[in-house]
């Protein structure tokens, strides 16, 4: 399945470019995201790639919490409100930042998976959740999502063979079922969505990704150059 939602906009010169990767798990984000990041290097772009949870020094702590398996007793909406901070301190610390030095920001799960998760999989009040995670990044969204779909029975034995399950992996396969619902549903909702089937053969998802990306792109840096307009020494041509 290959799906896209609005016109994409070329991004102003000198502006940073937001692109999210979402989906249920074993969907194939980790091996998709380098991928991307190498491409658009070797084009001369500056890339960030990041991830979330986990993404600096209170990222990391709240991570611990709500992927070990041993916190039974943590409440859904005390986790969804874990996701948010860790999310507040995402935006604050590492993509505006990013974004604001013209970097092409590539992020491993962004606001969808708290909808998805936390929203949908937990059955709590998706416009609660919605409205927790627009607050918690002061409404900032990705130019592209990029949601890689999988059946979640497919996607489990995948992130079965990478390793033990965490916290959300190991809920039921109802849950998972939900969340791909719900993924699928906000990518129905509208805005700059990529919808690819996480089945195929992984060069041709990085290619459609690269189809898909190309258009919002930044122009590239200019390599600095001599008085006489050759290319500085140590810039190739």
């Amino acid at each position: 399945m290959t799906r896209t939602n609005a016109e994409p906009q070329p991004a102003a010169a000198g502006a940073g470019l937001f692109i999210a990767f979402e989906g249920g798990e074993g969907c194939g984000k980790s091996t998709q995201v380098p991928l991307l990041a190498s491409w658009l290097s070797e084009r001369g772009h500056v890339v960030r790639t990041t991830f979330e949870p986990g993404d600096g020094v209170l990222g990391q702590a709240i991570r611990s919490i709500v992927l070990d398996p041993a916190n039974t007793d943590l409440s859904d909406r005390a986790e969804a409100l874990l996701y948010a901070a860790d999310r507040a301190a995402h935006v604050d610390g590492v993509l505006r930042p990013a974004l604001g030095e013209g970097a092409v920001v590539i992020s491993d799960r962004y606001m969808d998976s708290s909808l998805a998760y936390q929203g949908a999989g937990r059955n709590l009040t998706m416009a609660d959740v919605e409205r927790v995670s627009r607050w918690a990044t002061q409404g900032l969204r990705p130019d592209l999502v990029i949601l890689l779909d999988i059946d979640p029975v497919i996607g489990l034995e995948r992130a079965g063979r990478r390793s033990a399950a965490d916290r959300i992996e190991g809920e039921s396969l109802a849950f998972h079922k939900r969340v791909r619902r719900s993924f699928l549903h906000l990518a129905g909702r509208g805005g700059h969505y990529l919808v690819l089937d996480a089945t195929a053969p992984i060069d041709q998802i990085a290619a459609l990704i690269r189809q898909g990306v190309g258009p919002l792109l930044p122009p590239a840096p200019v390599p600095p150059t001599h008085p006489l307009g050759t290319p500085a020494a140590g810039v190739p041509e």
